[in-house]
C-alpha cells in the first residue's frame, strides 16, 4: 500500500492560485444572480467554467497523478467486451455511413482499444468522433490515437459541437455522473432546493422552498415515513442529454455506462444524505467547497428518470443491466 503525507495532498501554489481565480469567478456569478445560485449552476461552474472549471482547465485528472481512474484505463477487456454489441449495431447499418460518437473520452484509451477490437471483427465505422471539453484530456487522447495504425487514426476526429444528426453509436462511459445536478431537501413536509450564497466569510449553503409541483419533483415518491432532513439529487442535465440524443440519433444505439440506482433505490429512506461525492487525488469525500476547480464533483445516476426522459425523447430502452 502506498501512503501519502498530508503535505503531499496539498495543492501547489500555482494550483491554489488557479482555484482562487475560480472562486472569484463563481462569486461574481452569485453576485450577478442576486446573491444565490442553485446547486446545479454552482456545480456547472465548478466543473465547466471556461478555462477555470475542473474539466475545462488543464490539470491531470485520470491515473496515478490525477484524482480517479476508470475501467478502460485499467484493462482493454472493457473495450473488447463493448465491441461485441457495438459491432452488431454497426453491421445492421451501412458501415460506410456510420459514426461512433464518444462523449468525454478520458485519455482516449477506450477509443484506441475499441477501434482495434472492431477492426478484428471487420466492423469499423466510417469515423470515430470525440466530443471532449477538457483541454488536458483532449491532448492525452490525441497522443493515444497517434499510436494507432494510419487507417485507424484517420477515422478519429474531435468535434467542437454536438452534431446535427448521426447514424451509428453514441458511447458515454462515466459521463452522466459528471453532469450538474440539482440538490433537494425534504424537511418539515416540504421540498426545498439547495443553493450557494456568498458572504465575507465565503460560500455557505442556503435552501429555498420549492412550489408544490415543479417539474423538478416529477416521479418523487410519497415521503411519508422518510427521515428528515432528507437530501437527494435530480439530474436534469442528464435528462436534457436524452432529449438531445432523441433529436440527433437517426439510427443506431446509445450506450451509457455509469454508477447509479433505479428510483426505488435512489430515493430510499436509508439514503438520506444523497449521493454527491467529490474526488481529489484518489480520496473521496463530500465537500464540493474544497479546492474549487481542483477536484471532481459527481453524483450517482437515477436510471429511472434517465430512462423516462429517453422514452419521452422517442428513444427505446433496449437493455438496462449491471
Amino acid at each position: 500500500m502506498e501512503w501519502y503525507s498530508t503535505e503531499a495532498l496539498l495543492p501547489s501554489v500555482a494550483a491554489r492560485d488557479h482555484s482562487q481565480q475560480l472562486i472569484w469567478h463563481i462569486n461574481d456569478a452569485i453576485d450577478k444572480a442576486g446573491g444565490w445560485i442553485d446547486f446545479a449552476d454552482f456545480m456547472n461552474l465548478l466543473l465547466y467554467a471556461p478555462r477555470l472549471g475542473y474539466y475545462a482547465a488543464g490539470a491531470v485528472k485520470l491515473g496515478p497523478a490525477g484524482d480517479f481512474t476508470t475501467a478502460p484505463e485499467m484493462t482493454s477487456l472493457f473495450a473488447r467486451t463493448l465491441a461485441h454489441p457495438i459491432a452488431r449495431t454497426l453491421r445492421e447499418l451501412d458501415l460506410q455511413k456510420t459514426t461512433i460518437l464518444e462523449l468525454g473520452a478520458g485519455t482516449g484509451q477506450l477509443a484506441q482499444d475499441l477501434l482495434k477490437a472492431l477492426e478484428q471483427q471487420d466492423s469499423l465505422p466510417k469515423r470515430y468522433a470525440i466530443l471532449e471539453v477538457s483541454t488536458d484530456l483532449r491532448e492525452r487522447q490525441q497522443e493515444n490515437i497517434r499510436q494507432l495504425p494510419p487507417d485507424l487514426q484517420r477515422r478519429v476526429e474531435w468535434l467542437e459541437h454536438w452534431p446535427a444528426e448521426l447514424e451509428g453509436v453514441v458511447l458515454a462511459n462515466e459521463v452522466l455522473d459528471a453532469l450538474p445536478v440539482q440538490r433537494l431537501r425534504w424537511q418539515n413536509g416540504q421540498w426545498h432546493q439547495w443553493g450557494v450564497a456568498v458572504t465575507k466569510e465565503g460560500w455557505h449553503w442556503q435552501t429555498r422552498p420549492l412550489p408544490a409541483n415543479p417539474p423538478l419533483l416529477e416521479g418523487m415518491p410519497d415521503m411519508t415515513g422518510y427521515p428528515e432532513p432528507y437530501d437527494t439529487e435530480v439530474g436534469l442535465a442528464a435528462e436534457g442529454l436524452m432529449t438531445l440524443l432523441g433529436q440527433t440519433l437517426k439510427a443506431g444505439q446509445a450506450f451509457f455506462i455509469d454508477y447509479g440506482f433505479p428510483a426505488r433505490e435512489f430515493i430510499h429512506p436509508q439514503r438520506s444524505g444523497g449521493t454527491l461525492m467529490c474526488h481529489y487525488r484518489h480520496h473521496a469525500h463530500g465537500d464540493p467547497f474544497l479546492y474549487p476547480g481542483l477536484q471532481d464533483v459527481t453524483a450517482h445516476v437515477d436510471f429511472t428518470r434517465v430512462a423516462r426522459a429517453a422514452r419521452r425523447a422517442g428513444l427505446q430502452i433496449e437493455t438496462w443491466q449491471t
